[in-house]
């Protein structure tokens, strides 16, 4: 045989080989698929270990000392008895 008939012959081998690994990889990867699907839907059941419970202490609030806050009055305005002066006597 020719050298370019074995190289065809051998190209042809190699091509199927690798589309053969391209469909196991497809296979494996669909049955991971699977596999992960049934193990989210199938959880085991936790098993519940006796654990003692301490009681918790809660630590005392302490309050806040109100403030008394004395009520003040606002000023009073103060008014002067007299009217007003007239503008043509400030003039």
């Amino acid at each position: 045989m020719s050298q370019k008939k074995l190289v065809k012959q051998l190209m042809k081998k190699l091509d199927k080989l690798e589309s053969d690994r391209e469909k196991l990889i497809d296979k494996l990867a669909k049955a991971l698929d699977k596999l992960e699907k049934k193990e989210v839907t199938k959880k085991p059941p936790v098993k519940k270990t006796a654990v003692k419970k301490t009681p918790v202490k809660k630590a005392p609030v302490k309050k806040a000392a109100a403030k008394k806050t004395t009520a003040r009055k606002a000023p009073a305005k103060k008014t002067s008895a007299s009217p007003p002066a007239s503008p043509s006597s400030a003039a």
